[in-house]
């Protein structure tokens, strides 16, 4: 009887669980759940950028994802399954306290947004990144030197800092801090003690400037400096991380029970959804991988005798082990690129809402709001490139690479009287194809080689034309994951180097990774044109940064 692995992928809206054969690599099932609090809008806040998650959240939908995919298959194939692994978004961090345990999972702290996970995409702590990077770059140890150098306000320090400030009461409860992806496979093998949580070498080396270089985390000096609400934090925390294709543990008795699985599953370490997606796509040296939804997230590896001592500027992390053990991996990415589109979607709902929404039941408007964009997408491929002079920087939700600022604003410029609705979506679908330029210019410029692209994601696989527009933008191929749950099975992947039935993660690649679907070609001539544009979206992307 073949071997069986589960992969949980823990996106931004809800979560996925795929059951996969290990020998293989053939899906057997897979489960998607929304997060219930997080789908009714609690605790988030996005006029000033607060978006919190409920640890609840993540606990229910684990179960009812993984019941799921049992349910789908036989009993026989259930009692086969060897190995569990989760992705998450990050740096997705949230204080515990001296028992391991997410304040918000306390009575007293059930309500409160500042005891829950922060999201990635929580920009709330821009002030405090600020004051990370000033220290960095007068600080005898530049500890962003490993991260692009410039810290982010959506990473771990400055989450944490922002809300040990804001917040007294969570102040006086946290003992620690521990990523989304380190908590998952700890509360599943019973290791959530502080100090015995397995910290994550892709979620500490790319977010808290943990290097072995410098002994791991910055110095307490350091931390205490940039505040003195920080001190004791470092002590509390970790020496040590770990890659993601180590065991963590087994499932406790009560977990496997919860999920109807054996005490005898192995759980393997924790990593970001981006990173195991790579390797669900089957990222090797010189292939460069984009995780294409709500943001991107772009990942590289790089044998460490090619990268030496060379450091990337602008991205976010080089981390020895993040991705496939052995190989540097390399992150980067666009802080806004399917939302941009929803960003549009939105604006032109407005008036169908308020003129259709007494005579429309909600599922008719629903569905009305639905073919928005598939509209302006049939319209927006029939103008030619160049011809509305129309441009748009991406920067609806900060950048993030190259060089990230979370303080940027997006733009239009070339609106004229005769700018139509499909003019505007084009030219924000191509602002997100310069966007992806901008990262592939600074890692070629930094003599990263790039001998072929991958797509991943909803948008990689639903549409062609965002697709077809970033292939010539680029001016190179573009091959489509076949798989729409590429981080899930990356996830599975390392379950199975986990579980013990491949002795590498590039050996389980070679039997479960994904083929591709399509690919996409660029047009020359449209590649021309686009070289002009892209000129004057680096003007107009200058001119924001100036104001």
């Amino acid at each position: 009887m073949d071997k069986f692995v589960i992969g949980l992928d823990y996106g931004s809206d809800s979560a996925r669980a795929v059951l996969i054969n290990a020998a293989t690599g053939e899906t057997l099932a897979t489960a998607v759940r929304y997060y219930p609090r997080w789908k009714e809008g609690k605790y988030c806040n996005p006029a000033i950028n607060q978006y919190r998650q409920h640890p609840k959240d993540y606990v229910e939908v684990l179960e009812a994802t993984v019941r799921e995919v049992l349910g789908a298959v036989s009993s026989e194939v259930a009692a086969n399954v060897v190995g569990i692994a989760f992705d998450t978004t990050g740096s997705t961090p949230c204080f515990i306290d001296e028992q391991g345990t997410p304040l918000a999972l306390r009575e007293e702290f059930a309500e409160n947004p500042n005891a829950m996970f922060v999201l990635w995409k929580d920009h709330t702590a821009v002030r405090e990144a600020d004051e990370i990077n000033a220290l960095c770059r007068r600080w005898e140890t530049d500890y962003s030197a490993y991260e692009g150098g410039i810290y982010s306000s959506e990473w771990l320090w400055a989450k944490a800092l922002h809300v040990l400030r804001e917040d007294e009461a969570v102040r006086g409860a946290a003992y620690s801090v521990v990523e989304h992806c380190e908590w998952m496979p700890a509360l599943l093998t019973g290791r959530t003690a502080p100090r015995a949580i397995v910290r994550s070498r892709c979620a500490e080396g790319h977010k808290a400037m943990w290097h072995a270089k410098w002994g791991g985390l910055p110095s307490e000096e350091f931390l205490t400096t940039l505040d003195p609400l920080l001190a004791g934090l470092r002590g509390r925390m970790f020496e040590t991380t770990e890659t993601a294709e180590k065991p963590v543990g087994h499932l406790t008795e009560e977990w496997a029970r919860r999920l109807g699985l054996s005490t005898d599953v192995v759980v393997a370490g924790g990593a970001f959804d981006c990173h195991m997606g790579a390797v669900g796509a089957g990222v090797k040296p010189y292939s460069w991988v984009r995780i294409i939804g709500t943001s991107t997230c772009d990942i590289m590896v790089v044998e460490p005798e090619v990268i030496g001592e060379k450091l990337i500027p602008g991205i976010c992390g080089q981390v020895d082990g993040s991705v496939i053990p052995g190989l540097v991996g390399l992150e980067a990415g666009q802080s806004a690129f399917g939302d941009i589109y929803a960003w549009l979607r939105r604006v032109l709902e407005f008036p169908l809402k308020a003129i259709l929404g007494d005579r429309l039941t909600p599922e008719e408007l629903e569905k009305a709001c639905d073919r928005i964009l598939p509209a302006l997408t049939a319209e927006a491929e029939k103008i030619p490139v160049g011809e509305s002079g129309v441009v748009a920087v991406d920067w609806m939700n900060g950048r993030r690479t190259p060089d990230a600022n979370q303080m940027l604003r997006g733009a239009i410029a070339g609106i004229t009287l005769g700018t139509t609705a499909p003019m505007l979506y084009r030219a924000l679908v191509e602002a997100t194809a310069f966007g992806s330029k901008a990262i592939m210019e600074r890692l070629r410029r930094e003599g990263v080689r790039i001998d072929r692209c991958i797509g991943i994601g909803g948008i990689a696989l639903k549409s062609p034309f965002v697709m077809q527009v970033m292939s010539d933008v680029l001016g190179i191929p573009i091959s489509v994951c076949e798989s729409d749950q590429a981080c899930a099975l990356g996830a599975a992947i390392f379950a199975a180097v986990a579980a013990g039935l491949y002795p590498s993660i590039e050996a389980a690649q070679q039997a479960m990774s994904s083929r591709c679907a399509m690919e996409y070609k660029p047009d020359p001539t449209n590649h021309a044109r686009y070289e002009e544009l892209y000129a004057k979206y680096l003007d107009l992307g200058r001119y924001c940064e100036s104001c």
